[in-house]
């Protein structure tokens, strides 16, 4: 189980502004970053980049960088194994354009360290690994339906081996790439129609998140998602009690640690408030979910 989850018994304590522990120093924003090379996966763009102290990092721009950031920061506040992640508001970029070339980012990106000893060796799927019967991943799909991450698909789901400084080898499951977050999880209507692949719903979406529902009911002892779209089977065997281990977990966090986690991200107050009210409601509905 520890290879996907640890009873977070310091939850209350976390310090969601900082994040998941690891790695090097926050990135620094009056840094410029050296290209290495464009990240062309994915449908964000990105580049990764080299500081001034040799540190490589992955960059994403776009909707998606500041839902990582804070979607990353609960997943690890509740238990599950998260990669060290970072955003900056504006940031400087060299090499980009030729060989002298310097382009001034201003819009954010989500700054994700290379860090030695932590070691992606593939890829896993929700419904065909080790511990996906275990009472943990099922807890792990409701936390997918209360952020409301619609990119479920196997190549966000990285099998990490971690090198402790004693040489021992860990093993970490891990959903990455949490960019598709923060609005609605539930495919436009067109597109389900015409049975495309592709876009399902927003991300980083305020007005869309507020929106979204999220339980319809609960039949024949499983639970019902208010989540339309590919890959919704994931959630077929979710059961209330699976629903109230996840919210029970987010319960406990404090509003300081809420806003310390949005804060990290660069979001207003204004929004920040107006997205923690949505999640304490999804909560709230997990808490009493029979």
């Amino acid at each position: 189980m520890a290879e996907l989850w640890i009873d977070p018994v310091d939850l209350e304590k976390r310090d969601l502004f900082r994040g998941p522990p690891g790695g090097p120093p926050p990135p620094d924003p009056a840094t410029r970053f050296r290209f290495v090379k464009r990240d062309k996966g994915g449908h964000s763009p990105g580049y990764d980049v080299r500081d001034a102290n040799g540190v490589v990092w992955s960059v994403k721009l776009g909707r998606e960088a500041q839902a990582e950031v804070v979607t990353s920061r609960l997943l690890w506040a509740i238990g599950f194994h998260q990669l060290p992640t970072y955003y900056l508001s504006g940031w400087t970029v060299t090499g980009l354009v030729g060989d002298e070339g310097e382009v001034d980012q201003s819009n954010g990106g989500r700054f994700r360290p290379e860090i030695p000893g932590y070691s992606p060796i593939g890829e896993w799927r929700w419904d065909e690994n080790p511990l996906s019967n275990s009472y943990a991943m099922g807890g792990l799909v409701v936390a997918m339906m209360i952020i409301n991450n619609w990119d479920l698909k196997t190549s966000n789901n990285k099998l990490y081996e971690v090198t402790g400084g004693d040489g021992s080898k860990r093993r970490w499951y891990v959903v990455r790439d949490l960019g598709a977050s923060l609005g609605s999880n539930e495919q436009a209507q067109w597109i389900r129609w015409s049975r495309l692949r592709g876009a399902q719903g927003s991300k980083n979406d305020l007005e869309d998140f507020e929106k979204a529902g999220f339980i319809d009911g609960v039949e024949n002892g499983h639970v019902k998602f208010a989540y339309r779209g590919p890959n919704d089977w994931i959630g077929k065997a979710i059961t209330p009690g699976h629903v109230r281990w996840t919210a029970k977990l987010m319960s406990r966090l404090s509003d300081q640690q809420w806003r310390d986690a949005f804060r990290a991200a660069g979001y207003t107050p204004e929004h920040t408030a107006r997205f923690i009210a949505k999640f304490r409601e999804k909560i709230a509905t997990g808490l009493t979910l029979q």
